[in-house]
């Protein structure tokens, strides 16, 4: 039973350690010229379309661009092949 207890917590450690990097691709606006946008971005939090756009939302605004959507999120599979139509809003924001 001892040693249950420790062996639990070091497992517990190491499976959040292990927890896989997320991103989504997602499209935005500036207005007054309107000016449109296709990034890529890294999400902390769980890698759902809802935590993307919470995240997004404030990255965003505080560079006056306005989240128009999530496109998907992904694992770091899906990065290479969105890379040259992100351009420079890839991992940006």
């Amino acid at each position: 039973m001892k040693r249950i207890i420790p062996l639990t917590l070091a497992l517990s450690v190491l499976a959040t350690g292990a927890q896989a990097a997320c991103y989504a691709d997602y499209k935005a606006k500036q207005d007054d010229p309107l000016r449109l946008h296709y990034g890529v971005a890294e999400i902390n939090g769980d890698c759902t379309v809802d935590a993307a756009i919470d995240e997004l939302v404030s990255r965003l605004d505080g560079s006056s661009w306005q989240l128009l959507n999530v496109v998907s999120v992904f694992d770091e599979g899906g990065l290479s092949e969105r890379e040259d139509s992100a351009g420079q809003f890839y991992l940006r924001y």
